[in-house]
Parts: C-alpha cells; sequence; structure tokens
C-alpha cells in the first residue's frame, strides 16, 4: 500500500470525484454526499478535504469559465488522478479483504 492513507470522509469525497468525472466541484460533491449519506455535510470539509486531496496527488483541479449565475466567479472542478484510483482500489481491496473474513452469522 502506498504511504498515504485516506480517512473516511477523504474517501468518501474521492468516490464521489471519481463518480462525477470530469464533472466534480464543490456544490455537486456536497449535493451526491448529502444525497448518499442521507445527512447534511459542510461545504467547507468538502473544500478542505479537495485541498488536502490535490496536495497529495489524488485529484487534481482546472477552472471553467466565468458564468453570470455565479456573479463571474469561475467554478473549479475536480478529476481524480491515477494516483488517487489506485488508492481507491487500494481501498476497495483492503474492505473487501477484511469482509470477506467474516463467518457466516445468524441472527434468527
Amino acid at each position: 500500500m502506498s504511504g498515504y492513507t485516506l480517512g473516511e470522509f477523504e474517501e468518501l469525497v474521492l468516490l464521489m470525484v471519481a463518480a462525477q468525472h470530469d464533472e466534480a466541484y464543490g456544490v455537486s460533491i456536497l449535493e451526491g454526499l448529502e444525497q448518499e449519506l442521507e445527512r447534511k455535510v459542510n461545504i467547507s470539509a468538502v473544500h478542505v478535504v479537495l485541498k488536502r486531496m490535490e496536495e497529495k496527488g489524488f485529484v487534481k483541479s482546472r477552472y471553467g469559465g466565468i458564468t453570470e449565475d455565479r456573479g463571474g466567479r469561475r467554478k473549479k472542478f475536480y478529476v481524480i488522478t491515477a494516483i488517487g484510483k489506485r488508492m481507491l482500489d487500494e481501498q476497495h481491496a483492503l474492505r473487501n479483504n477484511i469482509y470477506k473474513r467474516i463467518p457466516k452469522i445468524s441472527f434468527g
């Protein structure tokens, strides 16, 4: 496994970036997470995680065009990198390996 690890919220944000591919930006990630988690998420937490993951090389960003409906501000779009995808694959494999160790338990 690589030298970096992902916390639960980081993993969820990275999964949402990957799921939204080239259309992921702060608010779309927030809305996607809130829909999946069925609870409120803090937009600042999303931005902090995105910045941290960009520094680690898990995502890269680009700015979209200036739009009037955003008051002349540009959206910052995120896309997962090869390193980020590899990290998700490692997390998925780790979780599956542990899950497979759970014995067949009957609660009935």
